[in-house]
């Protein structure tokens, strides 16, 4: 019994803890980043086919500039745009819309330099899609606003470049113009990428990034169903004529990776329960062996090879419940332990003070009943050599 309850507190402590950060990433990025993103790539029309059919009819196609220079993605005229997702159509679909302006500049400050990713945004839209104003560890939004060339600095930045409130950072532009900025505060959001980055107003990174007044990077959107948003995405698509990105596209790979460490979390709950299940099996084995005079006294007083197969499993069963449900208490202080833990580590993409675990009663369910089902099965085997033990030959071959 004890065997199986570590067992089952292993594996339940897992299995919290892989989807503790799979849930946590979820919440995270459902509250700090954009739900679906605008980006600034043109779907063009499906090019006709010379070939096919439409060879038949009398439509021809043509290369226009084909070696023309490539220019960076932008949203044109991005003020249609914003018309467009708080018309009617998107009421109470699309709850905010900020524009946003990328650029990868070289922050500087003093003999330190960073590569980082600027982005220039309206500050008080973008407060309604990250929540930028309550993730500020110093600094606020109003001082941001007031201060020319302000620069809000994730904490990441600020920790490689040393940098603190009202210090000044050179920005160097992809052109390499310079140009200086102003701590005017620092954020923490606990997403690694998010806090890698530099925020600045919109205008500033227009300028940086060489961007006209009507043109911008992409636009930022915070929807009512974050789970279910490809529907509302395909719709932006279609009548923007921009292509949009869904917070699960873009974190698709990140996703793709806790499911795969999911199923092998399943895996191990599988090895581990069978692993689990010859333990009993080998105690009962040992048992049939110990109690053969014991087994073959009940066979002469009238017990059944039926009823004595039935005798094993039920031991094996209780053995399987009785270390299972001890081991579910376990899990709850390992998991309740881990938990209160104030330590920060870099979990994959986020950055959490202690460990992400997940309450979710079905875990501790589908473990006991993996155990105990294991464990009953496991004791099919010592039960039917018990069956088969002759009463005669065993009390004549141990000298009763």
């Amino acid at each position: 019994m004890a065997a199986v309850a570590v067992s089952t507190m292993v594996l339940v402590t897992t299995i919290s803890m892989t989807r503790g950060l799979l849930d946590s990433f979820t919440e995270t990025i459902i509250d700090a980043a954009p739900h679906i993103r605008i980006r600034g790539l043109k779907i063009e029309p499906i090019p006709t086919n010379l070939f096919g059919v439409a060879l038949l009819s009398k439509q021809v196609a043509f290369v226009e500039d084909h070696s023309g220079r490539d220019e960076p993605e932008a949203v044109r005229n991005y003020g249609r745009v914003l018309d467009i997702v708080s018309s009617a159509a998107f009421s109470g679909k699309v709850l905010a819309a900020s524009p946003f302006v990328e650029s990868q500049i070289m922050a500087v400050r003093g003999n330190r330099n960073q590569p980082v990713l600027l982005k220039g945004v309206d500050i008080d839209r973008e407060d309604r899609i990250s929540h930028i104003g309550r993730c500020l560890t110093s600094g606020d939004l109003v001082l941001f606003r007031k201060t020319p060339e302000a620069l809000l600095v994730g904490r990441t930045v600020a920790k490689d470049l040393d940098v603190a409130l009202n210090d000044q950072i050179t920005i160097i532009s992809p052109d390499g113009k310079t140009r200086q900025g102003k701590v005017a505060g620092i954020f923490f959001t606990g997403v690694n990428a998010a806090d890698n980055t530099i925020l600045a107003s919109l205008k500033m990174g227009q300028i940086v990034e060489g961007f006209p007044p009507n043109k911008v990077t992409g636009i930022a959107l915070k929807v009512r169903d974050p789970i279910d948003d490809a529907p509302l995405s395909r719709d932006i698509e279609r009548m923007t004529g921009y292509r949009c990105l869904t917070w699960q596209e873009e974190n698709a790979s990140v996703l793709m990776l806790f499911n795969r460490i999911g199923s092998i979390i399943l895996s191990l709950v599988g090895f581990v329960g069978v692993v689990s299940g010859f333990g009993v099996a080998n105690i009962l084995v040992t048992t049939v062996f110990e109690k053969s005079r014991d087994i073959a006294i009940m066979k002469s007083f009238g017990f059944s090879s039926s009823q004595m197969v039935g005798l094993f499993i039920f031991e094996g069963f209780l053995v399987g419940l009785g270390g299972a449900l001890a081991g579910g208490v376990l899990a709850t202080g390992s998991i309740g332990f881990l938990a209160s833990l104030h330590i920060e580590s870099s979990q994959g993409p986020l950055t959490k003070s202690g460990f992400s675990m997940s309450w979710n009663p079905w875990y501790f369910f589908f473990v006991i009943a993996v155990t105990v089902i294991i464990s009953t099965i496991a004791a099919a085997l010592p039960a039917m050599r018990a069956a088969r033990l002759e009463p005669v030959k065993v009390l004549r071959e141990s000298n009763v």
